[in-house]
């Protein structure tokens, strides 16, 4: 059987499973046959929304790859749902969120073979490393064609790990930084291979970094009673950790010449197993620091099209600098638009109006609103004409009680 077939077949019988059975799904499970790495890879995929004319309706999204999917599935999608819900004032778009489960951990997750490193790489760990550069081959030529052709992709891709999944993350920034705009890493093992991917971020500078963005988390895995200040000149085995990533991060700080969106943070109270949670929340306000619509309740009150203004002005920079074309959401303008009705602000209930119709002329609700802004004024028959083209477009009860009722008159 085809497999794209299977997996319409598999999301359909989740669709009809989560209905009927009444519980709450964020995902699909599926597996991706890799010929790469010769094995069968699991892949967890949570996707925002569904509806519209296909399974997943029109709406496409940036996507997340994250590392030990297995581990931090769960957090990650809640937390950016969380985080792109608010409308308007949303911290992050919503995403995709692709969870790559483990098979061998060291194995993919390592991106060169090392010598035995106790306490941190035991001799068994060192004998199956290095396989990183087959295990990113596997994300770039098999893993994203597959989600790019079977899931609604913009082409904005974020990158998140934590520990050797850190490390991975920071392996591609330095040697293929060209696969994802942003990276999420969470108390790296720098430390890896005799601090190798450290030496060569600081002693072979690359200047491919334009347009990226990188967000490093530090955990406290000091030991006693440590204090901070005395880490960088202590050369124990215990804080071998710690130190590899203060180091890089201390280069990493100098780079933005190079392009680099950089930021840093270290966490006195969380160790290396509670960090993921803090750090990804602080990742994403930072790597999309430049998405939040920066408007408040004073711009609402201005008889004048500066709230308007603004609004074009943000959504025209989140294009730039993600990639793909923005719109205001639909939901947000048309609030505005009645706002200003409400306010007897006609034309710039208007403009908001029209602003929606040209953004998503495909939409009933917009025709719907923009009739009960004629309603409003007492012009009958634009009113009638608006609220025929939202029918036209989808049959509703509220548009159609609307329309009756002026039909009447």
């Amino acid at each position: 059987m085809n497999k794209l077939f299977t997996c319409l077949l598999l999301a359909l019988a989740f669709l009809t499973n989560a209905q009927s059975d009444k519980k709450i799904n964020i995902g699909n499970l599926e597996t991706i046959q890799s010929k790469i790495l010769g094995e069968e890879r699991e892949i967890w995929v949570h996707v925002p929304g569904i509806g519209g004319t296909s399974i997943y309706g029109e709406t496409k999204y940036p996507v997340v790859y994250l590392l030990d999917g297995d581990s931090h599935f769960f957090s990650t999608v809640g937390t950016i749902r969380q985080f792109s819900s608010i409308n308007g004032n949303a911290v992050c778009p919503e995403m995709i969120v692709v969870g790559i489960p483990n098979t061998n951990r060291t194995r993919d997750l390592t991106p060169t073979k090392t010598k035995a490193e106790p306490p941190y790489a035991s001799a068994e760990m060192a004998e199956i490393s290095g396989g990183g550069d087959k295990f990113l081959d596997f994300i770039e030529k098999e893993l994203m064609p597959h989600i790019e052709a079977n899931y609604p992709t913009e082409p904005y891709r974020m990158f998140v790990g934590h520990s050797f999944g850190g490390l991975t993350v920071m392996n591609t920034l330095r040697h293929r930084p060209e696969l994802f705009n942003s990276y999420l890493a969470i108390d790296p093992s720098m430390w890896w291979d005799g601090k190798k991917l450290m030496n060569q971020f600081i002693n072979a500078p690359n200047k491919k970094y334009e347009n990226k963005s990188l967000f490093v988390s530090i955990a406290n895995t000091m030991e006693g009673d440590m204090k901070i200040d005395e880490v960088a000149t202590d050369t124990t085995q215990a804080t071998k950790h710690i130190r590899s990533i203060f180091k890089t991060d201390e280069f990493l700080k100098k780079q933005s010449e190079n392009g680099l969106h950089y930021s840093s943070k270290y966490y006195e109270d969380e160790d290396h197993g509670s960090v993921p949670l803090r750090s990804l929340c602080d990742g994403l306000k930072f790597l999309f620091n430049f998405y939040e619509l920066p408007i408040d309740r004073t711009d609402f009150m201005k008889a004048d099209k500066s709230l308007a203004l603004k609004i074009e002005k943000h959504y025209k920079n989140l294009t730039h600098r993600l990639g793909y074309e923005m719109k205001p959401p639909e939901s947000l303008i048309n609030g505005i638009g009645y706002n200003y009705l409400g306010m007897g602000e006609h034309d710039l209930a208007d403009y908001f109006f029209k602003m929606n119709i040209t953004n998503y002329p495909e939409s009933s609700n917009v025709y719907d609103s923009y009739g009960d802004y004629f309603i409003a004024l007492g012009k009958k028959e634009k009113a009638i004409e608006n609220l025929q083209k939202a029918l036209s477009l989808k049959e509703n009860t509220y548009s159609r009680a609307k329309l009756e009722e002026l039909m009447k008159e």
